[in-house]
């Protein structure tokens, strides 16, 4: 048990979530400790197989698919706490949907160096057959219209917004961001990827803005979902970068710098692609 005097120097990671926490037994005897921006939860595990075979000789890998501003605290405060076990801040690589996140371990001299290996799009995910029959970003305004919108917390949020005011100005913001929310058609999530597909099944709101990459999630495990394409003039494509960094002082460098050279491949960029990502080669 920690010492609970140490207890407040560290963040803490939700008890639910587990499932962002992977090979976590062996975390503290690691070859290749990952912390992956969440929203790519859903590739790694044909990701990982695709550099196990080429790097057998790696064979212990623990990573985090949790919010990478939560895993930016986890390094920043060296560990985060889970359940009372305190998970190492130290990482080899870290990656981010933000360029502020790893400006800030770069300002710290946590990195030297960071770069863009992928991009992602926006789109708006809607019940199977679009019973609200939306058609455009501009239809989230109405009144009639329940919508499942990422928190503050999320880095997708600042994207959704950017996109909420090119297509309709300050007031598309205010109405969808304020007015609506006051009124209960806008209904904020905390892990907006596992919470709209279910209330979209539910049939608790009408429409979600999500990346593309968990509208292909959700229709590979079935659910019964459809997509509205707001476009590329709106979905963001040529803002969302990913970044990606290997840390100063990394557990494991020369494991580190075989998973950036494979993340650039052309064998990995194809299996982020076949998950609805935009390959950096494409933008």
């Amino acid at each position: 048990m920690l010492d609970p005097a140490r207890k407040g120097r560290y963040p803490e990671i939700p008890p639910n979530r587990d499932d962002d926490l992977h090979n976590l037994e062996f975390a503290d005897e690691a070859q290749l400790i990952l912390f992956m921006a969440g929203n790519q939860f859903m590739v790694m595990n044909d990701l990982l197989s695709a550099f196990r075979k080429r790097h057998p000789e790696v064979e212990r890998i623990f990573y985090e698919t949790l919010p990478p501003g939560l895993e930016l605290k986890q390094i920043l405060a060296g560990g985060a706490l889970f359940h009372d076990r305190l998970i190492t801040g130290r990482p080899d690589i870290y990656t981010s949907v933000t360029e502020e996140a790893v400006k800030e371990l770069s300002t710290r001299g946590l990195v030297d160096s960071y770069h863009v290996y992928l991009h992602n799009r926006i789109v708006l995910m809607v019940p199977e057959g679009n019973p609200a029959g939306i058609e455009s970003v501009t239809d989230l305004g109405r009144d009639d219209v329940r919508i499942s919108q990422p928190g503050a917390m999320e880095d997708i949020t600042a994207y959704i917004v950017d996109m909420y005011e090119r297509a309709g100005g300050k007031e598309l913001v205010r109405r969808i961001m304020e007015e609506k929310r006051a009124e209960g058609t806008t209904i904020l999530t905390v892990v907006h990827h596992r919470e709209t597909p279910l209330r979209l099944e539910k049939g608790t709101v009408d429409v979600g803005p999500v990346w593309a990459t968990e509208f292909t999630h959700a229709r590979r495990r079935g659910l019964r979902v459809d997509v509205v394409e707001p476009g590329e003039r709106l979905d963001q494509r040529n803002r969302v970068n990913y970044y990606i960094a290997r840390l100063e002082e990394a557990p494991n460098p020369e494991n580190a710098e075989k998973f950036l050279e494979f993340i650039l491949s052309d064998e990995a960029q194809g299996i982020y692609e076949s998950y609805g990502f935009v390959p950096r080669s494409k933008v």
